[in-house]
This record gives C-alpha cells, sequence and structure tokens, in this order.
C-alpha cells in the first residue's frame, strides 16, 4: 500500500506517520510539506490514499484537491484539519474528498478512517454527517460567506483570527497585493466594510 501524506508541520507529519506504520507496517508512505509537491507527486506517481492538511503554503488543501480529482478522480483523499467540520467539511466533500478528520480526532480515527475509505466508502463521523445534512437543509437559504471561493473562505477566516495582510501572504505564498484583492472581494460580498465588522460576522457565524 502507498499512502502521500502533505501537512506543513514536520511533527504532524511524522506523527501520522508512525499511526499508520503501526498499523499497515509493509506500507510505503511519502510526504510533502507544500500544495505545489502535492499535486506534482498526487498527478505523476500512483497512490492508494492521499491524506491531505487543508491549510497549506500555496494553494488550499481544497483547491488541490479539486485538481486530483479532476486529473485522477480514482484517488481517494482524507482531508485533515485543524478546524472543526461546520467550517471546511461541506466544502471538501463537495469538493471530493472520501473523507473529513480534524487533527485532534486523527490519533483516534485515522486507521478506521484508511480502512474504510480503502474499502471503497467515504468516512464520514456523525458530526460531519450532521453537518451536511443541515447544509442540505440551508441550501435555498445560504448564509453570504457560503458564496465565497474556497480560498476567499480561507483568507476571511485569517483575518478573523487577527492576522495582518503581509503574515496571511506569508502563510498562504501569496502576495500582499493578492491577500488585499481577497479581502476586498470579500468585504464586497458580505457587504462589510471593516475588519471589525468582518471579526463580528465570522464569530456570529461559528467560523473562528
Amino acid at each position: 500500500m502507498k499512502i502521500l501524506i502533505a501537512d506543513d508541520h514536520t511533527i504532524v507529519r511524522e506523527g501520522l506517520k508512525r499511526i499508520l506504520l503501526e498499523a499497515f507496517p509493509f506500507c510505503e508512505i511519502h510526504d510533502v510539506s507544500d500544495s505545489a509537491d502535492l499535486l506534482k507527486k498526487a498527478l505523476h506517481e500512483t497512490w492508494d490514499i492521499i491524506i491531505s492538511d487543508i491549510t497549506m503554503p500555496g494553494q488550499s488543501g481544497i483547491e488541490v484537491l479539486k485538481q486530483i480529482k479532476e486529473y485522477a478522480p480514482t484517488i481517494p483523499v482524507l482531508m485533515l484539519s485543524m478546524h472543526a467540520p461546520e467550517q471546511y467539511a461541506v466544502r471538501a466533500i463537495k469538493a471530493g474528498a472520501s473523507g473529513y478528520l480534524t487533527k485532534e480526532s486523527a490519533p483516534f480515527e485515522l486507521v478506521n478512517a484508511v480502512e474504510k475509505i480503502l474499502g471503497g466508502r467515504k468516512y464520514i463521523t456523525p458530526q460531519v454527517a450532521e453537518v451536511l445534512a443541515e447544509s442540505i437543509e440551508q441550501n435555498f437559504d445560504k448564509a453570504p460567506h457560503e458564496i465565497l471561493s474556497d480560498r476567499e473562505f480561507e483568507v476571511l477566516k485569517l483575518i478573523a483570527e487577527g492576522q495582518s495582510i503581509s503574515k496571511i501572504g506569508d502563510t498562504l505564498s501569496l502576495s500582499v497585493n493578492t491577500i488585499s484583492t481577497y479581502r476586498t472581494r470579500i468585504m464586497e460580498k458580505l457587504n462589510i466594510h471593516n475588519n471589525a465588522d468582518l471579526v463580528k460576522y465570522a464569530m456570529k457565524h461559528s467560523l473562528i
């Protein structure tokens, strides 16, 4: 079995490797630290499963996921995130993920998730299932942030968490001008005029 892990934190990658090797001692595990290497290896090699973080330097994990599913649709991808399912699970599943797992629960659920996905099923926890059900019920009355692109949503969260435009640029490997453009688009779509109101909006909708 061949597994690819993508996460920008070495300690997370090593932790996931240990968990997987205990359960699958003969598996071959490769790892990358950014979205560019993830996409390159995903599309040029054969994998039984890819485990990818959502927030990485360069393109977001969900943006890369969409490209993987377009060019290599049979490769299952398990999305891993520090964020609660309410924030990213629906976007990940709609983009083609075979499952969504929080980093907090990974030590206890990772092996089960991988086994289920390798068996041809999706790994949907009860919490994620509830979020998906709620998204279907609310489909006809979407909150403004739900129309944001995946990258805009990611920038929204980082601004709401108090990060500066330059810091966000460093985090996402994008220029300050690009982040400022995203910020402008977000403000327009949410009908918000300053960062303080953006933070209030994020708190109201449990985005932070």
